[in-house]
């Protein structure tokens, strides 16, 4: 089992895919100049997981087309 996400997590990463959901990629690496970006965060470690989380979700979007 992996770990869980937070809501916060979800929300933000939800938010981000609706809105600039074309440049979030199944890379981790690009995800996170993605987010730092529009995210005004100052912390990595959440820049961190909303990037793999976005990763994860898009991974998933494409295997199912």
């Amino acid at each position: 089992m992996g770990r869980i996400k937070t809501k916060q997590v979800k929300r933000i990463t939800n938010e981000l895919m609706d809105t600039h959901g074309d440049q979030i990629t199944i890379s981790f690496e690009d995800n996170k100049k993605v987010v730092s970006e529009y995210l005004d965060s100052e912390s990595k470690k959440l820049r961190n997981m909303i990037a793999g989380y976005a990763a994860r979700r898009k991974k998933k979007i494409v295997a199912t087309q």
